[in-house]
């Protein structure tokens, strides 16, 4: 029951990677895709704007809460078995949203899509931590980071298409419909090529259950108030309290865990974990990162959709060059980072940070018909260098984590995307609808361009910053790794 029988070979070993990162991708994508559809749900379901963050964060926020609990009982029991579940759910959870009639029965359905996004990813990060080993692990999390960087930057490209082929009215309906035949046909495959024996930790067994709650309840009342930020003037500011409560739970979770591993029990977060320097920098980077991302991507799509009046279509297309230059530069990253190490990413985020303030210049400098164009130069140099950070930080991050603890350390990781993500969004439009209705005397409705410029510099000077604290945090991290490879040197 400890260790696997059989090894897979190698075809068997990529045809399984096939599909993690194929169903991973798909997650991912509702990240992203549904972003350009929220104008077109808007006027569909009569959605307002608590109703429209909650649609994209709602996701988010149900993705995260089920992140470290599902990595959990799959390190336990089964990676396989929660994999098929988590795609089941997703693919129904997509035809609910698909049909939906009214954006209550929409945004109930994305949560369960969130549930079952967390459902799977900490199954794909361990399934890939089990399959592969040493330089082919970094390859592995190499093509895993140029697919991720693909599903998330080609996302409002394809929802935009979807919408153009199925019209302003209904065309949102495809960005969910698309999941449905997918996950039908993964399903069979995965259940045919997915590994069904796995390493086990020696003597756990224990699932942790009030640990689960505690720390569910924690994410719950710190992402909430994010979730629940549009930067309309009809914000509630009660919703921060919410952060007291987030205190609260987290003290009751860290006690607890203690608690529970004094009585020789194995809790649901192995906080020895992150006395692995490059595991928790690891974490810290990915999460402040992410926080930066999905919102720049959504308030670019906001940007040249509300103020440049491009259609959805060609408003995703701007994120083409970031992905096609994301793709390769992950590709080639994962091929190096067991060289480079840490200095690779600090590269890349240094060229993010250059490529989004380059993007804002642009955005503000130029004519209306050019800056389309424009602002794709600019992100093409930002893919180079996002390329360069989450994948060979994947890698970088796992290296000494035990296979057995691969999946609940990958969910740890993954809540902290989550997290980041949601603040992030949070920050991002708030600050960039909140300039729009500060300047255009408290109504978001037919705003000048000038308004819309003032919105995005405003927003993307946000996600600029949470990339400069990644930076810090991969600067700390090469430098705690230079000083631990100088300790043998020293005199004892």
């Amino acid at each position: 029951m400890t260790d696997e029988r059989t090894a897979p070979d190698d075809r068997t070993k990529w045809r399984a990677f096939a599909i993690c990162v194929s169903v991973a991708a798909l997650t991912i994508l509702d990240l992203s895709k549904v972003n350009v559809g929220l104008p077109s749900i808007e006027q569909a379901l009569d959605a307002g704007p608590t109703a429209l963050q909650l649609i994209v964060a709602g996701y988010a926020l149900a993705f995260g809460l089920i992140l470290v609990p599902a990595g959990r009982y799959g390190d336990l029991h089964s990676r396989r078995r929660m994999f098929m579940i988590g795609l089941s759910v997703f693919g129904a959870a997509s035809l609910a949203c698909a049909v939906a009639p009214s954006v209550g029965i929409l945004i109930g359905g994305r949560i369960l899509q969130g549930i079952a996004a967390g459902l799977l990813m900490p199954q794909v990060i361990g399934l890939i931590q089990q399959l592969f080993v040493g330089k082919e692990r970094g390859r592995a999390f190499g093509l895993f980071g140029a697919i991720i960087g693909l599903s998330t930057a080609f996302g409002p490209t394809l929802g935009g298409l979807l919408i153009a082929i199925g019209g302003p009215e209904d065309g949102w309906r495809l960005l969910f419909w698309m999941n449905v035949p997918l996950a039908i046909i993964l399903l069979p495959i995965a259940a045919r090529l997915l590994p069904k024996q796995q390493p086990h930790e020696a003597g756990a067994g224990s699932l942790d259950p009030v640990g689960i709650v505690f720390l569910g309840l924690a994410v719950l009342s710190l992402m909430l108030p994010f979730v629940l930020t549009t930067g309309s003037p009809g914000d509630d500011p009660a919703r921060w309290w919410l952060l007291v409560a987030f205190a609260v739970f987290a003290g009751l979770f860290a006690w607890w865990e203690g608690r529970y591993q004094r009585a020789g029990k194995t809790p649901v977060v192995d906080f020895s974990l992150f006395k692995l320097g490059s595991y928790r920098n690891g974490v810290l980077i990915s999460t402040t990162y992410f926080a930066a991302m999905p919102a720049t991507f959504l308030t670019l799509t906001l940007f040249v959709q509300q103020g440049l009046g491009l259609e959805p279509v060609f408003a995703g297309m701007i994120t083409i060059p970031f992905a096609l230059a994301s793709a390769v530069s992950s590709w080639l990253s994962g091929r190096v980072v067991d060289r480079l190490g840490r200095p690779l990413v600090v590269g890349g985020l240094v060229l993010v940070v250059v490529g989004f303030s380059l993007n804002s210049l642009l955005a503000f400098i130029t004519p209306p018909e050019i800056t389309p164009y424009a602002m794709g130069a600019a992100m093409l140099l930002a893919g180079i260098g996002g390329g360069a950070v989450i994948s060979p930080n994947q890698t970088l991050m796992l290296a000494d984590i035990p296979v057995a603890s691969g999946g609940v350390a990958g969910s740890i990781g993954q809540l902290g995307q989550r997290i980041g993500t949601a603040v992030g969004l949070a920050a991002a439009t708030a600050t960039f609808y909140a300039t729009v209705y500060s300047e255009n005397g408290g109504d978001a409705s037919g705003a000048s361009l000038d308004v819309y410029h003032d919105a995005y510099r405003n927003s993307t000077l946000v996600t600029i910053g949470f990339v400069v604290v990644a930076l810090v945090f991969a600067l700390l991290d090469t430098r705690s790794r230079k000083v631990a490879a100088a300790a043998p040197e020293s005199p004892q």
